[in-house]
């Protein structure tokens, strides 16, 4: 019986614990890239630009891409199925205000299900533009539970991380192609 009594303390700490876990979560990482406003906006912009910087783009040769609703910006709509290091799931830019921030609703269909906002900023600097990337959602009591044994940030941030300097490396490529100054003069 003291066993039991024991294992039942145990069960009933960690499902306090989990329960007291935050509700929402939040990952978001920055850098600035050394190019004009004009030039990398349009790199998040426009899901077929997203095939030069996405972080997860390279993880599935055989990843299979769709593109609906509007050609970039608002309505913008790109959905993709692959293999279990991408999933299936869907981008819907909800809000796109150029030069400044871009929205997008993400919805992640495979391996699991989830909503997600995704909000992109963009910020002229002396050497060039400030982005930010950030994820946010709701953490049900399954997903507080995960984030126990997984650090969101540490594994997300490290995507965003990846992306960021890809964006950086095609958005300055850019720009020196077309003689662009990174900031205005």
């Amino acid at each position: 019986m003291g066993i039991l009594l024991v294992v039942l303390v145990i069960v009933v700490g960690l499902l306090l614990v989990i329960a007291t876990r935050p509700n929402q979560f939040r990952v978001q990482r920055s850098t600035v890239i050394g190019a004009p406003i004009n030039v990398v906006f349009p790199l998040v912009n426009d899901f077929h630009q997203w095939t030069r910087w996405s972080p997860w783009e390279g993880r599935d040769p055989n990843l299979k891409r769709a593109h609906e609703g509007a050609p970039a910006g608002t309505g913008a709509v790109y959905s993709w199925v692959g293999n279990n290091q991408v999933g299936e799931g869907r981008m819907t830019i909800t809000d796109s205000k150029p030069g400044e921030s871009i929205v997008i609703k993400l919805e992640f269909i495979k391996p699991w299900t989830a909503t997600n906002r995704t909000e992109f900023t963009f910020r002229q600097q002396p050497s060039g533009v400030a982005v930010d990337w950030a994820m946010s959602g709701p953490h049900n009591f399954m997903g507080k539970a995960f984030s126990l044994l997984m650090n969101m940030d540490a594994r997300i941030g490290k995507d965003f991380d990846q992306g960021l300097a890809l964006m950086k490396k095609a958005a300055e490529e850019d720009a020196q192609k077309t003689g662009a100054a990174a900031a205005p003069r």
